[in-house]
């Protein structure tokens, strides 16, 4: 064994090489997803459209459905309705959070119509991906059926399709239905610390 520092480490990475790509060669399945984003912390809702901006690279054709959000314009939605409606369709179906709202049957409403587009979009063999952003809210809060979104996305959703469902608090029925899921850890927040939402880092 030499004692080159660089040397070591170009052998290190050989082995390292070697043994990934005997893994990759194992790894030949395809499938459409069903990933989840949930947790206290922050990032979901940017994981999610982070993965629509991939999709719209890749030219794949995509679609948002934003429950609880509503009016509360975003970055993203200004960016994704104004250059890339060709390729992506948003659907908002929320009024607002629910301490705006102060009416939960309006609030019902508004998620079982968000959740009739969102099945309709991912039936839609053109669409490859959904994004449900913040759906394990309106879920949480039993605005949609848990049993009803899961026996969806089990027999309905077609193969290729990927479909994420964000928000925290994501109920055990979808987190074992899923293929894919992420637990957002909070830290630290500069919320608890009296700063406000930032443009460009949270909406």
């Amino acid at each position: 064994m030499t004692d080159d520092p660089n040397t070591r480490h170009t052998e290190k990475m050989r082995k390292i090489k070697a043994a990934r790509d005997r893994m990759m060669e194992s790894k030949t399945g395809e499938k459409g997803l069903v990933i989840v984003h949930t947790g206290s912390g922050k990032g979901k809702s940017s994981s999610g459209f982070g993965m629509i901006m991939r999709c719209i690279a890749h030219g794949m054709p995509c679609a948002v459905v934003q429950f609880i959000k509503g009016t509360w314009e975003t970055g993203e939605r200004r960016l994704l309705e104004e250059r890339f409606s060709d390729l992506c369709t948003f659907v908002v179906s929320g009024e607002g959070f629910t301490w705006e709202t102060q009416d939960r049957e309006r609030d019902i409403a508004a998620a079982r119509a968000g959740w009739e587009r969102a099945k309709a979009l991912i039936r839609d063999p053109d669409i490859r991906f959904v994004l449900l952003d913040e759906i394990n809210i309106a879920l949480r809060n039993d605005y949609l059926d848990i049993g009803e979104v899961v026996d969806f996305l089990r027999a309905e959703k077609p193969e290729m399709s990927h479909v994420c469902l964000t928000g925290r608090n994501a109920k055990p029925e979808l987190i074992e239905l899923a293929d894919l899921v992420t637990e957002m850890t909070l830290v630290k927040h500069p919320f608890r610390a009296g700063v406000k939402a930032q443009a460009g880092v949270e909406f």
